[in-house]
């Protein structure tokens, strides 16, 4: 499906804009300037170019920061590729749950780790969400943000029946128009049905690690579909902290 996807998401409303404004809450949350982050589960590029894009804004004219875009489909990756990129973008095939393995990385934590992850419509797709949400904290940097693009519907009845007019009376049938294969999209509508709810998913993170975390809706027509969560590692604690701790801990 994969030469036909940005055909198919061209056709959604919204999409492209959605993605920007999450890749904006990463570019926000990331120091400045940010020298490495990962674009995890990348797909065709879509989110790689809403996040250079962000990149650009929020931290100046030329794209100095090194953005690396993983993905599982090599299919995927292949589309990717075929775009015109600046010369800090590169890909590579590979796991959520195994971003240890990757030698790509590896800039990245000799530098101390990763400024930031976007996760563009990854969390529903991977087996283990928990390895996955783990190996990211994992692989950033004290202080360094992960930024989770989502659809969520559970535990809310309208965006649950809109969610699946839209797919059985616009996406599929598309689907079908465009390649004669309706399996991917059929797939689309259960996995967002069976999403973890925004409350749920924000524990997730939590539970991984994370801190000061928060949900924020998307513009436009899918609002209260689809959602931008952020999550932050913890900074690491300074002697200074720790001295202050163990004073306060103390019996007078």
């Amino acid at each position: 499906m994969a030469e036909r996807y940005d055909l198919m998401v061209g056709l959604s409303p919204g999409y492209h804009r959605q993605l920007r404004s999450s890749a904006h809450a990463l570019a926000r949350a990331v120091p400045s300037p940010p020298a490495h982050v990962l674009d995890l589960g990348c797909g065709s590029g879509a989110s790689t170019a809403a996040l250079v894009q962000a990149l650009t804004v929020h931290h100046g004219p030329e794209p100095t920061t090194v953005v690396l875009g993983v993905d599982g489909s090599e299919g995927m990756l292949a589309s990717a590729r075929k775009k015109r990129w600046p010369a800090t973008v590169s890909f590579a095939q590979g796991r959520a749950e195994a971003l240890g393995e990757h030698p790509e990385l590896e800039a990245a934590r000799a530098a101390g780790g990763l400024d930031g992850v976007l996760a563009a419509y990854l969390v529903r797709n991977v087996p283990d969400r928990d390895a996955a949400l783990g190996a990211i904290h994992d692989e950033l940097r004290p202080g360094g943000a992960l930024v989770v693009h989502e659809y969520s519907v559970r535990g809310r009845i309208i965006p649950t029946l809109l969610w699946t007019l839209v797919c059985w009376g616009v996406i599929i049938p598309l689907g079908w128009l465009t390649s004669r294969n309706t399996s991917l999209y059929r797939y689309l509508w259960r996995s967002v049905l069976h999403m973890d709810s925004t409350a749920e998913l924000e524990q997730r993170l939590r539970r991984a690690g994370f801190e000061r975390v928060t949900t924020h809706p998307v513009p436009g027509w899918q609002r209260g579909t689809v959602h931008t969560v952020v999550g932050h590692k913890p900074h690491a604690a300074t002697p200074t902290d720790a001295a202050t701790d163990a004073t306060s801990g103390s019996m007078p």
